[in-house]
């Protein structure tokens, strides 16, 4: 006889009570496609929980240490050097681990990176790069060199229509836009001018070249851990640039000096960051995750392009294999959707405020059985409505 605590009735897809169904027991873990902070890696959870009132004899939590201390100076050097591997990150780029997310960064890089010159060059590609030239335009001209808001964001420009300045001081691209699903899969060649690249949402799920770039920067609160961490690689030579008005604690020069300790920085983040870069090694590294990442895209686009009930409006040579937004093709079900998906343990799937429908972030930490239950559930969905 099932456990009728741990039952609730199935919700059919015109909102209607019919027969009871299990739900998750307390134990269970859904699957949650949010795009941040994202799901992390349940061996990873389940680690820091084990380690959560005793690191490693220690006797207390990583909460509670000193970041000067001996215990959390091997955690972050650890968790630097991990990173640099994972990365293949050249010798003559700074690490740094800071706060304030992506969205101070957008203040940051001008004041950082300005030196002399009083323009830089932006491509817009959706909401993220729009929030970046918004701010730039705080600090200097921010010249918005190419832009998709043509085509509602569905596409990245090629470099053929760019319109770049020379006498910029860098060029800024957010390499994946979460809100409408579009992935730069190349590299701009921006000869001597430095190429500055938000990768927030898609950080460590493919190998990159970091040499490419200029600085390579994000929030960590989608491939990396939880909110509250930022990460800079920056190239030693784009050190000398920041404006006077810089604030010491966001001044990179000062922060890579001082080893990303000028102040206290997010220790816990860090830690839990460490821990990923761990399961990332031990997953066989970036080639490797790319691999089940490229899989895990494929079975939910194939599904989709496959259904006249369900569209993606990117185009595939753009498609972001981390955030996958779609619609339905009657809207009004949205709710029924939503409603439903939750009820069979999907959760997180509604779409940004600003474009609606539905999104699926699958970074690394979405196992495939997680996108095979949404492809199930959506042609279960599907079925019922037709």
């Amino acid at each position: 006889m099932p456990d009728f605590a741990l039952m609730a009735y199935r919700i059919d897809y015109n909102l209607r009570l019919t027969y009871p169904i299990p739900l998750p027991t307390p134990t269970m873990r859904v699957f949650n496609f949010s795009a941040g902070p994202a799901a992390l890696p349940e061996t990873v959870l389940r680690r820091a929980a084990d380690e959560m009132l005793d690191w490693h004899g220690s006797g207390m939590s990583v909460m509670e240490m000193s970041h000067r201390g001996k215990e959390f100076t091997s955690i972050v050097q650890k968790t630097v050097a991990d990173f640099r591997t994972l990365l293949d990150i050249p010798s003559n780029y700074q690490v740094l681990f800071l706060q304030g997310g992506a969205l101070a960064m957008n203040a940051l890089i001008p004041m950082n990176l300005l030196g002399d010159k009083n323009s830089a060059d932006y491509v817009n590609t959706g909401e993220w790069s729009k929030k970046s030239i918004q701010e730039a335009q705080k600090y200097c001209r921010a010249n918005v060199i190419a832009s998709s808001e043509d085509r509602h964001f569905s596409y990245v420009p090629t470099q053929e229509q760019w319109t770049p300045d020379p006498d910029a001081a860098y060029v800024h691209i957010c390499t994946n836009e979460t809100i409408g699903g579009v992935e730069y899969f190349w590299v701009p060649d921006m000869a001597e001018v430095p190429l500055v690249a938000d990768m927030s949402s898609h950080i460590l799920s493919r190998p990159i070249d970091v040499s490419r770039y200029g600085v390579i920067y994000g929030g960590a609160q989608k491939n990396i851990g939880p909110a509250g961490l930022t990460f800079v690689i920056v190239r030693d030579d784009l050190l000398d640039r920041a404006l006077p008005m810089t604030p010491s604690v966001f001044h990179w020069k000062e922060q890579a000096f001082a080893a990303s300790m000028l102040n206290t920085p997010p220790t816990y983040s860090i830690y839990i960051a460490g821990l990923v870069f761990e399961w990332l090694l031990d997953q066989g590294g970036l080639e490797a995750i790319e691999q089940k990442n490229r899989a895990k895209a494929a079975l939910l686009y194939d599904f989709i392009d496959s259904s006249d009930f369900y569209r993606n409006p990117v185009d595939k040579a753009c498609r972001s294999r981390m955030n996958i937004p779609f619609f339905l093709k009657d809207e009004r079900l949205n709710d029924a959707f939503l409603k439903a998906a939750e009820a069979h343990g999907l959760v997180q799937l509604k779409g940004h405020r600003v474009v609606g429908g539905m999104r699926a972030s699958i970074y690394n930490a979405m196992p495939i059985e997680g996108v095979q239950a949404l492809v199930a559930f959506m042609r279960d969905f599907q079925q019922h409505q037709t």
